[in-house]
């Protein structure tokens, strides 16, 4: 019997195919079977491998003595599978889970009282905000669409002043508010507002409506800042209170409009997401709209006058205008009518559809347009500018004081004509006479306008200037935005579900229905020097060759007997 030890040790020759005395062992026959087996399979292999090789060049040599049968065949390719498209960003919308609050009969009609009441205690318009959660950032990989119209490289002129100065300070920031309606502040993609003082109508409400849905359009793009607003028509930071050790104080107040002699910081106005106390629409809406009201009447059918409607009250400029109508002693080739607001508001503006001013002459009377159309100032810049250079009709625009923030690269006798504001009456009847004798120069012109108004001032851009704008600004703030104590955070939800009537129409129509996938368009750089110079160089020596055309005008029909 075996031992223990005996038993546990291998025994190879249980492992043998014969008998104990056989030669060879079942190890060394599957090994010497195994490497023939891959030997006969090298071999088997290579000359498949040469076989098939010499077969491809044999027909290859066989297709090139086919050039035609080759050509075609070389046009053949299988189409690429195509690459899954983005799942669609979320689509925002609205959620009211409760009526607006009452409103207050003792609180005047002229201000908001919407914004009153999602700023006050009782809205709870900070816990309808918590509760939104943060829309999801923006691929990295988001590219800009195109190149931004020439127009925004003027953000970098209305903030060289703070950037010369080193930065903007929150004690400069404090300065501006004095005169500033609301202070906006904005901590990582959320709004926050401190009313300081009501504005007057809803410029203030429609202004920061239009603020939150640049934060819809670009989720998580628009870094912390702190800024105040001022929504008052005329600019008030004086350029030359704020020279030398005064810059240390310059305040950056955002206001509608500005001129050569303040510096005020441009930014699109209210209009944009409607004007419900008089019925303007949100522009993205009524741009289309007049859009299609240019083709109902061509430019030559249109009759040979200018035209203006709007409230003369306003301004001592407007009420000189009204002198050039016509009348029994003078045919100044002008048509004005004065806009009654009021009768407008109890009529359900039936007279004053922007849509249809392209195409009539008279608010009265359904006819034909005016192949000219009056820009005047109110008491400051007006928002009916816009409205006038989209007619197709060629603009004349009396000699302005101010500019909003795209007005600023319109060139006369390119996308307008100048009238003299010390001279409207003759002014305007030379650029009549001359749009008549030159109606292809004439139609051109204001072809050239409403293209303008048309592609560049798109909704699109309006945003893509105020990313920019905000942007740049908060590049030169020297301090971290935190919230004031006495400002609420504010949303859509809290001011659309708030408002009622026309101001919640226009918030639903003017609403960002989704973050855009593209980045915004690529910020152009600021002018240098000579381009600044050369910009105003061509912009008054055509202005000054016009005015010697009128001139000599004058001198004619003067020597005549």
């Amino acid at each position: 019997m075996a031992s223990p030890a005996a038993a546990a040790t291998p025994d190879g020759r249980r492992w043998s195919k014969g008998g104990p005395g056989s030669p060879s062992s079942p190890v060394t026959t599957a090994v010497f079977l195994f490497f023939f087996i891959v030997v006969v399979g090298v071999l088997v292999s290579a000359r498949w491998i040469t076989t098939t090789t010499h077969l491809a060049i044999t027909n290859l040599d066989q297709w090139r003595s086919k050039p035609a049968i080759l050509t075609a065949t070389q046009t053949i390719s299988i189409p690429a599978i195509p690459d899954a498209p983005p799942p669609p960003r979320a689509t925002y919308s609205l959620s009211c889970s409760a009526p607006p609050l009452p409103r207050d009969p003792d609180i005047p009609s002229n201000i908001s009282q919407t914004l009153d009441l999602v700023l006050s205690p009782n809205a709870s318009s900070a816990s309808t905000c918590a509760v939104i959660p943060d829309p999801p950032p923006l691929p990295a990989t988001a590219n800009a669409s195109s190149a931004c119209p020439a127009y925004f490289r003027f953000i970098h002129e209305d903030l060289h002043p703070w950037r010369a100065a080193g930065g903007i300070t929150r004690v400069m920031v404090d300065q501006a508010r004095a005169t500033a309606n609301f202070r906006l502040v904005v901590i990582r993609g959320r709004a926050y507002i401190e009313r300081i003082a009501p504005a007057f109508q809803t410029r203030d409400l429609f202004t920061i409506w239009g603020m939150l849905q640049l934060l819809r359009r670009y989720p998580g793009r628009v870094p912390d800042l702190d800024l105040m607003f001022d929504c008052v028509d005329w600019p008030v930071v004086h350029a030359d209170q704020y020279e030398g050790e005064n810059a240390t104080v310059l305040p950056p107040v955002f206001r509608y409009c500005g001129d050569n002699e303040t510096l005020d910081v441009v930014f699109p106005d209210w209009s944009f997401w409607g004007w419900p106390e008089i019925n303007i629409k949100p522009w993205d809406a009524l741009q289309k709209e007049l859009g299609r009201g240019n083709k109902r009447v061509k430019w030559m059918d249109r009759k040979p006058y200018a035209y203006w409607k709007g409230n003369p009250d306003v301004a001592a400029i407007r009420q000189e205008l009204v002198k050039c109508n016509v009348s029994k002693e003078h045919e100044w080739n002008a048509r004005i009518y004065k806009q009654d607001w009021l009768k407008e508001i109890k009529a359900g503006y039936k007279q004053s559809d922007l849509s249809s001013q392209c195409t009539h002459s008279n608010a009265d009377l359904l006819s034909l347009g005016d192949r000219y159309k009056i820009y005047i100032e109110g008491s400051a810049w007006s928002v009916s500018e816009k409205y006038i250079l989209a007619c197709d009709s060629m603009t004349l625009v009396v000699t302005p004081k101010y500019y909003d923030f795209y007005s600023r690269v319109l060139m006369p006798m390119q996308h307008y004509w100048p009238v003299q504001d010390d001279n409207k009456c003759s002014s305007i009847k030379y650029a009549v006479d001359w749009g008549n004798s030159h109606k292809q120069k004439a139609q051109k012109i204001g072809k050239q306008a409403s293209n303008f108004i048309q592609k560049e001032l798109s909704m699109d851009y309006v945003y893509d200037y105020m990313f920019h704008l905000l942007t740049e600004y908060a590049k030169l703030l020297r301090f971290k935005p935190t919230k004031p104590p006495e400002a609420v955070e504010v949303c859509s939800e809290s001011l659309a579900c708030q408002a009622i009537g026309r101001e919640k129409k226009f918030m639903e129509d003017s609403m960002v229905r989704s973050a855009s996938d593209a980045g915004p368009c690529d910020l152009p750089p600021p002018f240098s020097p000579e381009e600044f110079k050369a910009l105003k160089r061509r912009r008054e020596k055509t202005m000054k060759q016009i005015k010697t055309w009128e001139q000599k005008a004058s001198k004619q029909v003067d020597s005549k007997p």
